[in-house]
């Protein structure tokens, strides 16, 4: 038998030993961390070094992205247009040179809603991402190109409303085909009541021009379309502050999705600062700007070379190009399952550009002295107004899923065809003036041939 004294002996001699043995590891595994976390502070210091340069903000925007492939096609438009002047490889090259700006644009305005939060940036991307047709729509009404400004942004409202949406819907379904994707229906059915009021707006001057009903022809289509352009735009604003400061919580996301945006937001961190950010925005909507002064100049020699309807041109092309930045980011946000943010960027844009881009064009073509109004015609009008019934009807359930998508896409490939086959009013009432002198002198030509061989037989038989 073993004392008790002994056995505690024993026990703290065995726990010395096993501590003895677990020294060297110890030691090791100090000197390890210790030495880890030297060459952690030194890469995270070498970071943040980097993150200060300017080099790393232009790689990040300029060489980073696979897109940037196309950044060299602006300035050889520009070189094409001094050297050649054919129209139609301008207006290609120029497409192609803004399809990357478009991009970097929402990228930029993404870095930006960082500092100023989910919504301002919600509001902020929209905007900038805009930003393209915007200023495609200025220099066109600048140069009196008004039917152009019109048809660029209604195809700005329908491609992002059927294809941007569709597109998104389709790929988050695939996606997340195991499980039904949700979003906010409140703020779906808000945005489809303020895209069917802008329809109203209008469909009112185009009704008063084609029925005939004006009271001074001419002036009282246009006194109605810039009266319901500034109330269009009271309208959004009152929409900005009903979103942003009275009822915030009705446009933010359902709980689910709400903790996986912040859990994101903590995970994600900005590639850029704030002051890159707003210089970088500066920088590309400059550059924007100036390659779509040589867009608009080749949109009608374009037509003439590629045997292409402008209205094929200003509503289907031109959109999709200036669209990139919102196709991108709603595809992307519709595969993590964050229906809203893809609502917000889709329906949103489109919701900006009927209520605000659309009467800003009007108020600024009232003090350019161009006579910029809300009559788009009837065909482009009804085209405009099944579309939001179709996009309205979609939302109304509050869930999406592929075969949706795939339906807005359907939708959009009979409206790019309709297009396709559209001749504008203007032109066809000048091909009909072309078209009768024509035929009224082909009729009095047989009529003098029939006359000749009457009498050449009548001489024959005497």
């Amino acid at each position: 038998m073993v004392s008790i004294e002994e056995k505690t002996e024993l026990e703290s001699d065995e726990t010395e030993l096993e501590s003895d043995e677990k020294i060297p590891f110890t030691i090791s595994q100090a000197t390890s961390f210790h030495i880890g976390h030297h060459t952690a502070l030194s890469t995270s210091w070498f970071l943040k070094k980097m993150r200060t340069a300017p080099l790393r903000s232009v790689y990040i925007v300029l060489i980073k992205a696979k897109i940037n492939m196309l950044l060299p096609f602006g300035p050889m438009a520009i070189l094409l247009h001094y050297l050649t002047g054919k129209h139609g490889w301008v207006f290609f090259f120029s497409l192609l040179g803004i399809t990357p700006l478009a991009e970097r644009l929402g990228f930029a305005t993404e870095q930006l809603a960082f500092f100023t939060g989910a919504t301002v940036g919600g509001l902020l991307n929209a905007t900038f991402g805009n930003a393209t047709e915007m200023i495609i729509s200025i220099y066109a009404l600048k140069h009196g190109m008004i039917r152009v400004v019109q048809q660029s942004l209604l195809g700005s409202i329908l491609s992002n409303m059927l294809l941007v949406l569709g597109c998104a819907f389709f790929a988050g379904g695939i996606k997340n085909h195991t499980k039904v994707q949700e979003f906010n229906k409140a703020a779906a059915l808000v945005n489809s009541g303020l895209l069917l009021m802008a329809v109203m707006g209008l469909t009112s001057p185009a009704v008063l021009h084609f029925t005939h009903t004006e009271v001074h022809f001419g002036k009282s289509e246009l006194a109605l379309s810039r009266f319901s352009g500034c109330v269009m735009l009271v309208a959004y604003a009152s929409y900005l502050f009903f979103q942003l400061k009275s009822q915030p919580n009705l446009y933010s996301p359902i709980d689910e999705e709400r903790e996986k945006i912040e859990e994101d937001s903590v995970e994600e961190d900005a590639a850029l600062t704030q002051r890159e950010a707003i210089c970088w925005l500066a920088i590309l909507t400059l550059w924007v700007s100036i390659l779509s002064g040589y867009l608009v100049d080749a949109i009608e020699g374009a037509s003439d070379s590629l045997n292409m309807p402008v209205a094929f041109i200003s509503v289907i092309l031109l959109p999709i190009v200036g669209n990139a930045a919102e196709h991108a980011s709603a595809i992307m946000f519709a595969i993590k399952n964050k229906l809203d943010i893809t609502i917000g960027v889709a329906i949103g844009s489109s919701t900006q550009i009927a209520m605000f881009v659309i009467p800003f064009c009007v108020v600024v073509g009232w003090f350019m002295g161009q006579p910029m109004d809300l009559n788009f015609q009837l065909f482009e009008t009804a085209t405009l107004f099944i579309a939001v019934l179709v996009v309205a009807f979609m939302l109304q359930e509050g869930t999406s899923n592929y075969f949706k998508g795939l339906m807005l896409i359907l939708c959009y490939l009979i409206v790019a065809a309709s297009f396709f086959v559209h001749v504008d009013p203007s032109k066809a009432m000048m091909m009909m003036m072309i078209k009768q002198p024509l035929d009224q002198s082909s009729i009095t030509s047989s009529k003098k041939s029939t006359a000749f061989i009457c009498r050449r037989s009548r001489h024959g038989r005497s």
